[in-house]
């Protein structure tokens, strides 16, 4: 038997497939048409009814107000914090090139909040974000900036960060930022490694300055990998609900910082509403489908270019 797998390579790469199958089938195919079946029912929690509805899950829930708000939050949220994450992540990849002691170590940190639990690290946010005893905001009573008449950010002792629309939407996106800036970082710096030396250094004898090899020779060759950081990174981004419901559960009223995921999250399991929370979960497939293919499509015609 083991030599039949050997000598046929079809054979041998459906067996080898076959975990991966079973783990998308069992953990994610499944889970995703139960969730579609939900979708279209009157399903609760504690109720035994379960009649097809067809969409009018969906017909309720854009006619929500949170839902439009939670919308328009999740685009937000996603386009502040992949603008920011893919610029400075190539900033720091730039730097990370560059020869240094210590370089390892500086490494070392900058990997630390990928690796650390959001969950946790999110906490540790809430000590920043604190209405009383923010040390941000003690530095800014500090520095002059906060805390008296003349003061550019006012007279209040404290910002009251997660109190605040607007601050609290900066919040949020503050800590996603630094959750997700390492590894942009880390797939940029990999990127940059593989392009080839001599062509940059060929554009720096013909006289070709900095910004100019930048826009026209290492951003073209490094656009596959930023395009898959991107899709990576809104991937994480859109479906992420951690930060949001750990630091602001969607508030200040009303749904200041609601997003999808918070919001699915919130009326299928602590509402109850199953169907409803499915309708809105399932908003995200063919959003993200849509954002995967044409992702996929521009970095196949980069690579074919």
């Amino acid at each position: 038997m083991k030599r039949e797998l050997r000598d046929h390579e079809g054979r041998l790469a459906a067996v080898m497939l076959l975990p991966v199958v079973l783990y998308i089938v069992l953990l994610v195919g499944f889970p995703f048409l139960m969730a579609f079946a939900y979708s279209l029912s009157n399903v609760t929690v504690g109720s035994p009814d379960f009649r097809i509805v067809g969409l009018g899950n969906f017909l309720a829930i854009f006619a929500d107000q949170a839902f439009r708000t939670a919308l328009f939050n999740t685009f937000v949220f996603t386009f502040c914090s992949i603008t920011v994450v893919v610029v400075f992540g190539h900033i720091l990849a730039e730097l990370l090139r560059q020869e240094f002691r210590g370089k390892w170590l500086v490494r070392f940190l900058l990997l630390l909040p990928w690796t650390t639990p959001i969950a946790l690290g999110t906490i540790g946010f809430l000590w920043y974000f604190d209405s009383l005893y923010s040390p941000i905001d003690w530095f800014l009573r500090q520095t002059g900036f906060l805390g008296h008449h003349d003061a550019p950010l006012g007279p209040r002792s404290n910002l009251y960060w997660l109190g605040r629309p607007g601050l609290a939407m900066f919040a949020v996106i503050t800590v996603h930022i630094w959750r997700l800036l390492p590894l942009a970082a880390m797939i940029m710096l990999a990127g940059m490694n593989g392009i080839p030396k001599e062509i940059v250094e060929s554009a720096r004898v013909d006289g070709a300055g900095y910004f100019r090899r930048l826009f026209e020779i290492v951003l073209p060759l490094l656009f596959p990998v930023v395009a898959v950081t991107i899709l990576f990174a809104t991937f994480f981004t859109f479906t992420d609900m951690t930060v949001v419901w750990i630091l602001t559960k969607g508030g200040p009223p009303p749904n200041a910082t609601q997003v999808l995921a918070s919001l699915a999250f919130l009326n299928g399991i602590e509402g109850g509403d199953l169907a409803k929370g499915a309708a809105t979960a399932i908003f995200f497939f063919p959003v993200l489908a849509g954002l995967a293919a044409l992702v996929l499509r521009l970095v196949k015609k980069a690579v074919v270019i």
